[in-house]
């Protein structure tokens, strides 16, 4: 074997493991992007649950300040009261990312809670003196703030998953097989206007 040859035999020996060493650098590189997507998703998700809280710790005192006014209104109490429980004893973990039906449920109950919640601002509107009392105004506004960072906080968590997701299912990081993530969706019937939600 003359020495050109040994050379050229030598090159293409280094390229090939340099072609090598760049695609397992690639490889590693993409393998932790998808973690820090993973994890991503989990602070996102966090941060729902954490407006979801803050709404569901408002409702107590949102009530007691409505019944005040409106005793004889027992029955939106009630409901919001059912919905609040509803929301409490519906069990969160980590499931809740992998599973499109567990995260469906969880929504329909929140949307349940939020319907509720929509129906006593309609008591309300019944009681004039109600709408001047200044704890009542501080909690609605409590209210309608804790609202606007649950649309915020689910935007950003749809944003993170469709990242996650978008990686995941693409070449080469479908390569290493992590599932994709539910996300969340318009409830059934909400692209259409309510004709009449407080009958």
């Amino acid at each position: 074997m003359s020495a050109a040859t040994k050379m050229a035999l030598i090159i293409v020996v280094g390229l090939m493991v340099l072609f090598i060493g760049i695609i397992f650098l690639y490889g590693l590189w993409l393998y932790n992007d998808i973690i820090k997507s993973d994890e991503n998703c989990k602070a996102a998700w966090s941060q729902v649950l954490n407006q979801y809280q803050r709404r569901s710790d408002l409702i107590p005192n949102l009530v007691d300040t409505v019944k005040a006014y409106a005793a004889h209104e027992r029955e939106t109490f009630t409901l919001v009261t059912e919905a609040r429980s509803k929301v409490n004893n519906f069990k969160i973990d980590e499931s809740l990312l992998t599973d499109p039906q567990k995260l469906q449920q969880f929504q329909k109950v929140q949307g349940e809670l939020s319907g509720a919640l929509a129906r006593l601002m309609v008591v309300v509107e019944k009681y004039p003196d109600l709408k001047a009392n200044t704890n009542f105004l501080a909690l609605q506004s409590q209210l309608e703030g804790t609202e606007n960072r649950i649309a915020v906080e689910r935007m950003r968590f749809i944003e993170m998953v469709n990242t996650y997701n978008k990686t995941v299912r693409t070449i080469p990081g479908s390569f290493f097989g992590f599932p994709t993530k539910p996300n969340f969706t318009a409830e059934e019937g909400t692209e259409k206007a309510p004709k009449n939600l407080f009958k």
